[in-house]
């Protein structure tokens, strides 16, 4: 079932790419040279005239990985835990691409951009809605490879209006501002992500989001975001477009930028059929505690009113759900090219609406926390390759969330913890 062949094929070529590339960084004399692979080959498009000429800058990367779990899921799940969601399995999670004209934001000009991403992997289907239809923003491709998907998960146009200090806005389909942990997998630290990641926090909004710099410390955010299920969470452009909820924010910076809090939030109605409201805030606090040593301490907090059972718009058959939790990093710089990180996550899904198990195959949970401890390795031998091995223990208090089995029963899990090995690259572009 897991074997066929057009797979194997598809692994062991990925696998081939990654070692040769692997095998070539050894020879690199300095990895301050070129910041990406073309650069280092000599063929970086962004140095041609016309790339400048437009102010255009594309870029990209390459991540894949393979997990070890010590339960030995016939289903090979790893129950809740993504991106890294398969078990003794490659996986190549994001072939991605993306072509960008960044606004210049310290002129006294108006200046125009915006930016488009192109995905294929296993990590496409997480990048979209959770628990909602399939749209334009998620394409299914290849119906043998069943975990493999093309994704858009950004297509905006952005502006610049010099007004006081600027203000900057995007209109289309982007990244959310909440959180602390990003899709876009150089911008990690783990190759897995905290649940609060997965199934507490929006992954794309589509709308119009302003963003206006009051001084060098204090940034606000504020927009409108539409079209979906769940009050502007992870919708396609075309849906929900009469539904309008808010998104945005407020970030304080210290001047020397070793300390920043930020404050993020989105609230409004479930949907246009569905009046009741869907909310949720998220504090990242992070600091710099010395040189190399750095500490994140995140909280979210969100809730919906009558979903749980709901059938009608005014709630009257449905409950209301709460999840809430507290994220904690520590990372340390041993060198410029390697550092240790540790992630501490008590996760609460307080009445069994958010976790689910597999996470891919929506697989209903029980109300239960969620606890997972994870420690890795950062190491950059040049800068186009990062090569990030961990080891991760999960556990839950009241749901058999882990070693899935496979076929029919593929949702009912016979574990209540896990633990996990995985490592992966990320080569960028």
């Amino acid at each position: 079932m897991y074997k066929n062949s057009s797979k194997i094929r598809m692994g062991r070529v990925a696998l081939g790419v990654l070692a040769a590339v692997f095998a070539a960084s050894v020879g690199a004399e300095e990895a301050s040279e070129p910041t990406g692979l073309l650069g280092y080959m000599g063929a970086d498009v962004n140095d041609t005239q016309f790339m400048k000429n437009l102010g255009l800058q594309f870029g990209g990367w390459i991540n894949a990985g393979i997990t070890y779990n010590a339960n030995e899921p016939a289903g090979r799940f790893n129950g809740p835990v993504t991106f890294n969601d398969r078990a003794s399995e490659f996986q190549l999670n994001q072939l991605y691409f993306y072509l960008q004209r960044a606004v210049n934001t310290e002129g006294d000009s108006w200046d125009f951009g915006g930016r488009f991403d192109f995905m294929f992997g296993t990590d496409a289907q997480f990048t979209q809605a959770y628990g909602s239809p399939r749209g334009h923003w998620d394409l299914r491709l290849m119906n043998e490879e069943r975990f493999y998907d093309i994704a858009l998960p950004q297509a905006y146009f952005e502006i610049f209006a010099p007004f006081g200090n600027g203000i900057t806005a995007k209109i289309g389909h982007f990244y959310t501002i909440i959180g602390n942990e990003v899709v876009t997998a150089p911008d990690n630290f783990f190759y897995s992500h905290a649940y609060t990641m997965q199934f507490g926090e929006p992954f794309t909004h589509t709308g119009v989001l302003l963003s206006y710099p009051i001084d060098q410390n204090w940034t606000i955010t504020a927009g409108g975001v539409t079209g979906s299920e769940t009050a502007g969470w992870d919708g396609a452009w075309d849906k929900g477009l009469g539904n309008w909820a808010f998104l945005g924010g407020v970030t304080w910076a210290s001047d020397d930028k070793g300390s920043s809090v930020a404050f993020s939030a989105t609230s409004g109605e479930i949907s246009e059929q569905d009046a009741n409201n869907w909310s949720m805030y998220s504090l990242v606090i992070k600091h710099d505690i010395m040189d190399g040593l750095h500490y994140t301490f995140q909280h979210d907090h969100g809730w919906a009113n009558s979903v749980v059972g709901a059938t009608d718009r005014s709630g009257s058959n449905g409950t209301d759900a709460e999840w809430y939790g507290i994220n904690q990093y520590l990372t340390y710089d041993i060198s410029d090219d390697l550092a240790v990180g540790l992630r501490a996550e008590w996760f609460r899904d307080d009445d069994g609406f958010r976790v689910v198990s597999p996470a891919r195959t929506l697989g209903a949970l029980p109300a239960s926390s969620y606890y997972s401890f994870t420690a890795g390795l950062n190491w950059k031998p040049v800068n186009w390759l990062m090569v990030r091995p961990n080891v991760r223990y999960d556990w839950a208090d009241k749901a058999d969330a882990y070693d899935n089995a496979g076929g029919a029963a593929s949702f009912a899990g016979k574990k209540s913890d896990q633990f996990l090995f995985s490592t992966d690259v990320v080569i960028t572009f």
